[in-house]
């Protein structure tokens, strides 16, 4: 039987990261985040959710910055959509939310963020021994 391990804390421990290293080193791409913070791709959009809900995130073309964020209604909107679906099946595999909104997985982990941040939403991974 697997141990399970709760992630949500992780989005807020990844969000700081992507928020000192913004902070440490001002505007970044997407990559040079992913490089400097060690994020997964997964990672780093969940952060980026949770940052937006913080209003601390700001994207300009392919370059992030701390600021006021632009993502409200993009993130927010997915988010919504998440957290109904959520109320209907309760539990669900990450990959059939994407695949049931028709969103893609970056947007679904940036909407997971923002519901992380709200204290909406436990997602547990299973570990195998």
């Amino acid at each position: 039987m697997g141990q399970q391990r709760k992630i949500t804390e992780e989005f807020g421990l990844h969000a700081g990261r992507v928020w000192q290293a913004l902070h440490d080193h001002g505007p970044l791409t997407k990559d040079e985040l992913l490089e400097i913070t060690c994020l997964r791709n997964t990672e780093f959009h969940a952060a980026v959710g949770w940052l937006a809900r913080e209003n601390k995130i700001l994207v300009d073309g392919c370059v992030f910055c701390l600021d006021e964020t632009n993502l409200t209604s993009d993130i927010g909107t997915h988010a919504g959509n998440v957290w109904k679906l959520l109320q209907t099946w309760r539990e669900v595999n990450v990959a059939h939310i994407s695949e049931y909104l028709d969103m893609e997985e970056a947007d679904t982990y940036s909407a997971l963020g923002w519901l992380a941040r709200e204290g909406k939403i436990h997602i547990s991974v299973k570990k195998r021994d």
